[in-house]
């Protein structure tokens, strides 16, 4: 019985034993990780002075072992507009911490930011690294960078009148809901995260001047992201949208600048385009998907496909230039111009009837990329009515079921100055152009720039001589 008894304890004695040796040993396999209370740090504060804001996120050690963290870094070193403190000692670098079976630790991340230091980008970012094992996770810190009014995944109802006082930065997205409508005024500036959107299923009134344009781009102003194109999703105007302005707006490096889906009954345009820039959009500069949309003056330059229009819907375009150049971004493999009654959007067939019109325009690319600057296509019986008139274009074979009249085949436009080197494109024209003088009365009576044109032989394309 004594036997048996101190047996018991031994074997009691042994198991203690292990269990107290398993929680005091280390994990060292590479498939280990560790948890974060948080992938991303988002600091929302508005900084009007210089100052600091604290934020926190714990580390966890999910095992049944102690883990060995070889160093918790700050990626962005002390340059960084970050600073951090782990478990009470100040980075940007802390080494070799332990952190016990099912515990935790805290990591404190403060920034500084001067609103007056330089051309800030609007998010200022940075990450920490945590290593262990030979593995690294990373926890995403953003900050806003500059004054401004931020939105994040709003949702507008009602009539919304926006200031232009500070720009306006949007993360995640924002939504004009149906029956409701946002005006902005002209000098506004509006930046756009990677993640967000402008989706108007209301209305969208955009009010700018020729000295005072409205701004649409991506939140990223340091070079060089501040040139790349499709940093932000761009403009959606959908189904039920009705009524939309947009005068004297710039619309830069999104993927699809603008987006119009849904044509109303008849031919009143859904959307109309008065003296805009849509300049450097990965995908698509104007999409229409069986669409409604009008465009006076506008100039829509160096996209991955300039102008598309399909699945149907009323297009009436006047005045305005459709230009690409490949360059450092985007290489020019596809026609500015490319109108059909039917086209696939996510895996469906829109298609419709289609009545397009194209006045005093300019369809041009660099040589060499692409043979034909403009392509139209009839894929479906609905009704197809597609004309053009005044225009400028490059085309080598000549197009079928389209009504042409007074076009310039084949001669270069002569822009001012085209230097794709460096990204320097002015689209003006020299005084020697073929398009000065030959267009028709269309009574658009100023440009691009709000210059008076004539009423009668004004010059093709956006810009007045």
């Amino acid at each position: 019985m004594r036997m048996k008894a101190m047996l018991l304890i031994l074997s009691a004695t042994l198991v203690v034993w292990s269990l107290s040796c398993r929680k005091t040993s280390y994990v060292t396999g590479k498939n280990a990780e560790v948890e974060f209370t948080a992938d991303t740090l988002f600091f929302d504060t508005v900084f009007v002075t210089a100052g600091s804001v604290t934020e926190s996120v714990k580390i966890i050690n999910p095992t049944d072992q102690k883990l060995h963290l070889t160093d918790v870094r700050l990626m962005g070193g002390s340059t960084s507009w970050f600073a951090i403190n782990v478990d009470g000692s100040a980075g940007p670098e802390v080494d070799n911490i332990d952190i016990d079976a099912g515990d935790s630790l805290y990591i404190f991340v403060a920034v500084k930011i001067n609103p007056g230091a330089g051309n800030l980008p609007f998010i200022v970012q940075d990450s920490i690294q945590v290593a262990f094992n030979g593995n690294q996770q990373y926890i995403q810190l953003q900050a806003w960078g500059q004054n401004a009014h931020f939105l994040r995944n709003q949702v507008l109802t009602g009539n919304t009148v926006w200031s232009s006082s500070l720009p306006y930065v949007i993360q995640g997205g924002l939504q004009v809901d149906t029956g409701a409508t946002l005006t902005i005024p002209a000098g506004c500036r509006v930046y756009f995260h990677a993640d967000a959107p402008l989706l108007v299923d209301g209305s969208l009134q955009v009010t700018g001047t020729d000295s005072a344009r409205v701004l649409f781009t991506g939140d990223r102003l340091d070079a060089p992201y501040n040139g790349y194109p499709g940093s932000w999703p761009g403009i959606y105007f959908r189904g039920s949208s009705i009524n939309d302005l947009m005068e004297y707006a710039n619309i830069g490096n999104a993927d699809q600048a603008i987006v119009v889906s849904a044509a109303p009954a008849g031919s009143t345009a859904k959307v109309v385009l008065q003296q805009c820039i849509i300049n450097n959009s990965y995908d698509g500069g104007i999409v229409g998907l069986d669409g409604s949309i009008q465009a006076i003056n506008c100039l829509i330059s160096n996209c991955g496909q300039n102008l598309v229009l399909g699945g149907g819907g009323y297009y009436d375009f006047s005045q305005c230039t459709a230009a690409a150049f490949s360059n450092t971004y985007i290489a020019h493999t596809q026609p500015v111009l490319a109108v059909s009654d039917e086209i696939v959007d996510g895996g469906s067939i829109i298609a419709g009837p289609l009545q397009a019109n194209f006045v005093n325009c300019i369809f041009w690319g660099n040589y060499g990329n692409v043979q034909d600057e403009v392509i139209v296509s009839q894929q479906t019986n609905n009704s197809f009515t597609v004309g053009f008139s005044n225009c400028l274009w490059k085309l080598q074979d000549p197009l079928t079921g389209v009504t042409v009249t007074n076009m310039i085949l084949n001669k270069d436009p002569l822009f001012d100055s085209v230097n794709t080197a460096i990204n320097f494109y002015d689209f003006h024209l020299q005084a020697n152009s073929p398009a000065v003088g030959a267009g028709a009365s269309s009574g658009v009576l100023v440009d691009l720039d709000g210059k008076t044109r004539p009423p009668s032989g004004p010059d093709l394309g956006c810009y007045q001589r």
